[in-house]
């Protein structure tokens, strides 16, 4: 299975996918390869690193979704790249139907939140200023309704008394982390 990775900033979940790859904990994927909206961002560095492409795309000419001229730069390179599945770690534009049409049932979302709980933007802060007692994770597909796709897998956070916004948004970035790659495995195995 080959896995396409898109992210917009320091690729802390794509470090996880390509850790588990090192480790032959991602089953079958192979070929991964990053594509970035944003010419200095992190996860790029990860490509010399890990020995995969990392490559900028332009989005143009929109700031918060992908759509026109960069869209359909995405949507060449990922059919270039014979992606059997596009995970969205961290990748900070809305995703538009032609998009999804073009890959539809390939394309995955990291979210930092219990879904349905908590969509958007900023979610372990909406979590945290709520008071919930448990926050986690999720997995889910792409769709058009944003964070609103079939959920694969969950990994839940408690969150302690003794906890501050940074203790537990370090929490949840570890859940991630583990369960992220452990979706993709099990996906490559189907």
């Amino acid at each position: 299975m080959r896995v396409v990775i898109l992210g917009s900033g320091r690729g802390s979940n794509a470090e996880a996918i390509l850790l588990a790859k090192q480790a032959g904990r991602l089953g079958r994927a192979e070929g991964v390869r990053i594509f970035s909206d944003q010419p200095d961002a992190g996860i790029l560095a990860l490509g010399p690193r890990f020995g995969v492409p990392a490559t900028y795309l332009d989005p143009a000419p929109y700031k918060t979704k992908l759509d026109g001229e960069g869209e359909t730069l995405y949507i060449d390179a990922i059919k270039a790249s014979r992606a059997d599945l596009i995970v969205l770690a961290g990748f900070m534009r809305v995703i538009k139907p032609r998009f999804l049409d073009t890959f539809a049932g390939k394309i995955i979302n990291l979210h930092p939140s219990l879904l349905p709980s908590f969509p958007g933007l900023d979610a372990i802060g909406q979590a945290w200023r709520r008071g919930v007692k448990v926050a986690g994770c999720t997995v889910h597909y792409v769709t058009a309704e944003v964070d609103g796709g079939p959920i694969i897998d969950q990994t839940a956070v408690r969150i302690e008394p003794t906890d501050t916004l940074e203790t537990f948004t370090a929490k949840v970035h570890a859940a991630e982390h583990a369960l992220l790659p452990a979706v993709i495995a099990r996906l490559s195995e189907r």
